[in-house]
């Protein structure tokens, strides 16, 4: 072999290699995009105001998170105005941190909830207040589970939570059998034991202030193809700064993108045994 045709040889082989390697690089895992809503059309919480047009903590938090995962982007809107099913269909994740009756348009709000939720790939978070949102509009809270009923432990309030099933993604991160936390708790109306996977709940025997009934503290549940995850801790900025919370919040995405397994069977047995020790718990404090 001639030297001229041993340096074609070489610098052909030196193309092929170069070739194999883009095209590995070429097929990453999908990257999904999320369409994260915090807009308030009722109460405001710290953790979603803007302050000198920048980010609020929730934001920040999550459009941190999709890069330093690199598993997902985040769009961030306070306008849902804007939104059109055109637009919604350019997402595989919507998540709320919301209050009130949002203004969507009446269309896109119906196909949002009624429809593009329910398709394959296609996914809900609900962060704390996402259950203050649409009251009285049954589609949403069909798919979330439940609605807001009040809080009797404010935002200042330690409690204790009990994790149920310590291999979800979701609740995963937080350990295998409780912890504790500085957080505004939500009670829930409207809710679907029968149709969740509740992940973890208030334990009333290790909380201060005791009531008769069962607190979900997160859930899952299929809805049609799709999934959902409601995740009522968060009203604190802190808690957003919460490494466990992130992680949580990060599992979460991994289930709904079908990259983690996470059984989401709904778990009523649980809700009822739940209710009953909250009753026991408060009969036995007012002695």
């Amino acid at each position: 072999m001639t030297r001229r045709a041993a340096l074609i040889f070489t610098l052909a082989i030196g193309f092929c290699l170069t070739v194999g390697a883009l095209r590995a690089d070429e097929t990453p895992k999908k990257t999904a995009r999320m369409l994260f809503v915090t807009q308030s059309a009722g109460f405001k919480h710290a953790s979603v105001s803007r302050k000198d047009d920048k980010l609020s903590p929730a934001e920040r938090t999550m459009t941190d998170l999709g890069i330093s995962s690199n598993l997902f982007r985040v769009d961030c809107t306070q306008d849902v105005k804007e939104l059109t099913k055109e637009k919604l269909d350019n997402y595989d994740i919507v998540m709320f941190y919301t209050t009130g009756d949002l203004p969507f348009a009446d269309d896109v709000r119906d196909y949002l909830f009624n429809v593009w939720v329910k398709q394959k790939g296609h996914g809900f978070i609900g962060a704390h207040s996402a259950a203050d949102t649409y009251h009285n509009y049954e589609p949403y809270w069909e798919m979330l589970g439940g609605t807001f009923n009040g809080h009797p432990w404010n935002s200042n309030e330690k409690v204790t939570v009990t994790v149920h099933d310590p291999n979800h993604p979701v609740s995963k991160p937080w350990g295998s059998d409780e912890f504790v936390i500085t957080d505004e708790i939500y009670r829930f109306k409207n809710w679907q034991p029968e149709k969740v996977h509740v992940l973890m709940s208030l334990n009333m025997a290790k909380t201060r202030l005791k009531q008769p009934y069962h607190v979900p503290i997160a859930w899952v549940k299929n809805y049609g193809d799709g999934k959902v995850l409601h995740m009522s801790l968060g009203h604190r900025e802190d808690v957003w700064t919460n490494d466990k919370y992130q992680e949580s919040l990060l599992g979460g995405i991994k289930w709904i993108m079908g990259q983690e397994a996470g059984d989401a069977t709904p778990n009523p047995d649980v809700s009822k045994a739940q209710e009953a020790k909250a009753k026991a718990d408060f009969d036995a404090a007012q002695k």
